[in-house]
């Protein structure tokens, strides 16, 4: 059984993952260090920082569960992410900035396909 419908907050918070997706893919494929990768890093920042927020206003009947956990992880480590940029620490800012991609858009974003999910159960159910 679902506990969650295409509530505005949700759909938003879909939205600026794929978005988030799609725009982390094209950072990590260009070229480092220019105004295109400063301009495109601070969209998608503000967009993870938007989806692991806006996490916290979707909850189970049962409250928060490891996926909010894992929202504050994210947070910090794209706080720490900005700050290791912008003192020059470009090694450490790009493993963060790789890791976060991977664990909190692609992993994560695997468990939505889940049929007992909300897109899951869009995508398998109809």
């Amino acid at each position: 059984m679902l506990q969650h419908s295409w509530t505005p907050l949700i759909l938003s918070h879909a939205m600026a993952a794929a978005a988030s997706i799609l725009i982390g893919g094209t950072i990590l494929w260009r070229r480092k260090g220019n105004r295109a990768h400063r301009l495109l890093g601070r969209v998608w920042f503000v967009l993870m920082a938007f989806v692991a927020a806006g996490s916290f206003g979707i909850q189970t009947g049962a409250g928060y569960s490891w996926i909010h956990g894992l929202s504050i992880f994210t947070l910090i480590m794209l706080a720490l992410g900005w700050w290791k940029a912008r003192h020059g620490q470009v090694s450490a800012h790009q493993r963060i900035m790789q890791g976060l991609y991977i664990g909190a858009l692609l992993i994560t974003g695997l468990f939505t396909l889940l049929p007992n999910r909300l897109i899951g159960h869009w995508l398998w159910a109809g």
